[in-house]
């Protein structure tokens, strides 16, 4: 009995001093944890959005692509599929399953002696301890504090709230974090859309979204989804039938399509990415899940890219044919050799293709097969014909700045050219990427919003926005406004001027001598023919008697040029500005002398819904609607600026009218459309230019070369192309 007794002393004290441990243990554990309560307050980095005027997306920045979604928004069929795949007792257990705890324990004791993969037991509230307030470390220590903190939260937070917060916080795999975005990501659908079997398969990526990757794991996703589907019956939420029904269903994962506006839209959302970044930071434009409405119009917007790019292409092939973008051997897999060979991403007319043949038919060739991912199979490459009356102009050759003709398309193109196509009915046209580049801008006069902005051929080849940063010359684009001072000042459109030889000091010796640009000289003549043939002399003559201070002032007062040096050339023009800036200048002629501020952004709110930007900031009184009764109508305060006398922006538009219809812009008479408009030309035409309006809509183009040189003298600006931007 004493050895009894003697045994049973030392094993109490054994226990009580292990249970000390223990308990010492797990005192010094749980006074070393991270703050629970923080959880309340969590505000989860989400997706900032960008939408066009008509509420189409158009752009998403994120570092963690999600969408908050509060938990009434959340179907109880997608909460179903998730409890049955993670955690089926969630809404019974005080955060810690201890039963799943025990028997993952003797499941792990198995799998240990055999060499499987050990399992957990993690509750829903676990995980989030540990992804919210822990790492991911495989310790005891770290399992423990992940118990208590489970247990903390339990205590201080609904189960609806730990549910939210875990299903807007999981990773799903392909950038989506949290069901809202995974949803989207998945099956281009809200998560109110969610079929029973999509929201099970949603369900089966949090344990591994890559081992369960739709395009390069399919059988394994199927089978993941198909057992949460099967967790989903036990648990009641779906029949047998039902969930027979699912599983055999295919997964419906939607490809990764990219949305067509972004890319037609690429250079006005890098500006107003730009913008917001600059107004409101980094974080908050990649973390705030900001909502932006910009006042961009799709349509608008494919119009005017199209227009450039035909303008541009145009302009280019009249200058010949550069020779093809590489050559590769056609001997072996060509179809490989050419795959190498990248395309701009956001020319999805035009492809790469490589020479097979020339004959009198015309050009056969190969087109470059789009890469393909794992889960695809190679396919056999696509062959096409370029037909030999199209390559017309490629007999015109241009290398080191001279151009050769020749006589023969073999003299062109030689077996292994890799060359630019596209595709137009059954057959394929010969493409270059132009050297000189441009861009349109389209604006609604009464507001300043800019309804489209292209800056360049292709923002794959260069992200520079011409538009926006490219300061060029406006050449006689900028006489309007010496016009309007002059009219301003008691001038009429009927005033006489003369149109002569014209000299004077340079200050370095020399004397300026201006010239018209056809250099003729047409005698005493009217303000409207002065403007309306862009008489220069005539424009200088007008500039030094009304005096270059008040030119310059006009200048700054439309919003042309911050500060315009005052001297005689910049009346020509010669002071250099944007395109946007002086879209936005002649926006003030088109809308009866307002100031205007242009802009690409309507609005801005924050994650929670406010506005915290609006560019429409007139006061509204008496603006509300909920208590809408019998009131009058609310009066909005026009609180613009008036920078020209109306009569003076008549008379000046007037004036433009006859640029259009007898001028130097007769061109785009041929639209049918009552428009007011004004070429501009630089010295040795290095610059074109077309500013064109109606009572609603401005636009104007810019082509040159980003390395300034002369671009031919036969062309005019209202002569290219991209007029045809106007009619959209």
């Amino acid at each position: 009995m004493k050895l009894i007794g003697y045994i049973f002393g030392i094993t109490s004290a054994a226990l009580v001093g292990i249970f000390g441990i223990g308990a010492v243990y797990l005192w010094e554990v749980a006074n070393d944890l991270p703050d629970h309560r923080k959880l309340a307050e969590w505000e989860p980095a989400l997706m900032t959005r960008f939408y066009a005027y008509d509420g189409t997306p158009i752009a998403e920045y994120a570092r963690e692509r999600r969408l908050y979604l509060p938990i009434a928004a959340i179907p109880e069929r997608v909460k179903a599929a998730f409890l049955s795949a993670e955690d089926k007792s969630f809404y019974s257990h005080s955060g810690i399953d201890v039963l799943s705890v025990v028997k993952a324990a003797w499941s792990n004791a198995v799998n240990l002696s055999s060499g499987q993969r050990l399992i957990g037991a993690s509750t829903i509230t676990q995980q989030l301890a540990k992804n919210f307030l822990l790492s991911s470390d495989r310790t005891l220590r770290r399992k423990i504090k992940e118990a208590v903190l489970s247990i903390r939260i339990e205590r201080s937070l609904s189960k609806d709230r730990i549910l939210e917060l875990y299903l807007n916080d999981i990773y799903l795999g392909l950038g989506a974090y949290g069901i809202a975005a995974g949803a989207l990501t998945y099956f281009e659908k809200s998560v109110s859309e969610l079929t029973v079997a999509e929201a099970a398969y949603l369900a089966a990526l949090p344990k591994g979204p890559n081992n369960y990757n739709p395009h390069r794991h399919p059988e394994r996703a199927v089978s993941r989804r198909n057992w949460v589907i099967g967790q989903m019956q036990r648990n009641g939420f779906v029949s047998a039938a039902q969930a027979s029904n699912m599983m055999a269903r295919p997964l419906g994962v939607k490809p990764q399509a990219k949305n067509p506006v972004m890319a037609e839209a690429n250079y006005f959302v890098e500006e107003v990415r730009r913008e917001v970044a600059g107004q409101y930071g980094e974080a908050a434009l990649y973390d705030g899940g900001l909502s932006v409405r910009t006042t961009l119009d799709p349509t608008l917007q494919a119009a005017a890219l199209m227009a450039l790019r035909a303008g541009l292409v145009d302009y280019d092939q009249a200058r010949g044919f550069r020779g093809p973008v590489a050559h590769i051997d056609i001997s072996g897999d060509w179809a490989t050799a050419l795959a190498k060979h990248e395309t701009f991403t956001d020319m999805k007319e035009w492809q790469l293709a490589v020479v097979l043949s020339c004959s009198d038919a015309g050009v056969g060739i190969g087109l470059r097969r789009a890469k393909l991912g794992p889960e695809h199979s190679p396919t056999s490459p696509e062959t096409g014909l370029i037909g030999r009356n199209t390559m017309r102009w490629a007999l015109k050759l241009a290398a080191g700045g001279k151009i050769r003709q020749v006589d023969s398309i073999d003299k062109v193109l030689s077996p292994g050219d890799v060359i630019y196509v596209e595709k137009v009915g059954n057959g394929y046209l010969l493409r270059q990427i132009p050297e000189v580049q441009g861009a349109i801008v389209s604006m609604d006069p009464n507001t300043g919003r800019v309804l489209a902005s292209v800056g360049g051929f292709s923002f794959a080849q260069s992200r520079f926005n011409r538009a926006t940063q490219a300061s060029r010359q406006p050449g006689s684009a900028f006489k309007p406004f010496v016009y309007a001072a002059a009219l301003d000042t008691g001038y009429t459109p009927a005033t006489l001027v003369m149109d002569a030889p014209f000299s004077m000091p340079d200050g370095a010796g020399r004397l300026w001598k201006p010239k018209n640009y056809d250099g003729k000289f047409g005698g005493p003549s009217t303000l409207r023919t002065g403007l309306e043939m862009s008489r220069n002399l005539m424009t200088v003559r007008l500039a030094r008697h009304l005096g270059m201070d008040l030119v310059a002032e006009y200048g700054r007062a439309f919003g042309l040029y911050d500060k315009l040096a005052p001297y005689l050339p910049m009346s020509l023009g010669a002071g250099e500005t944007t395109l946007t800036r002086l879209v936005s200048a002649y926006a003030v002629l088109a809308n009866g002398g307002h100031a205007v501020q242009p802009s690409m952004i309507d609005r801005i709110q924050d994650r929670h819904g406010r506005t915290i930007f609006r560019h429409d900031d007139r006061a509204c009184d008496r603006c509300n609607a909920t208590r809408w009764l019998h009131q009058e109508e609310p009066v909005l305060r026009d609180t613009r600026k008036q920078v020209l006398d109306p009569m003076t922006a008549y008379q000046v538009t007037s004036m433009l009218r006859g640029v259009v219809e007898r001028g130097t812009a007769h061109r785009v008479s041929q639209l049918g459309a009552p428009v007011a408009g004004k070429t501009g030309t630089t010295n040795d035409e290095k610059d074109v230019w077309f500013v064109g309006y109606t009572p609603t809509l401005v636009t104007g183009i810019f082509m040159g070369y980003d390395a300034p040189k002369p671009m031919g003298y036969a062309k005019r600006a209202a002569d290219l192309r991209p007029r045809s931007s106007l009619s959209s």
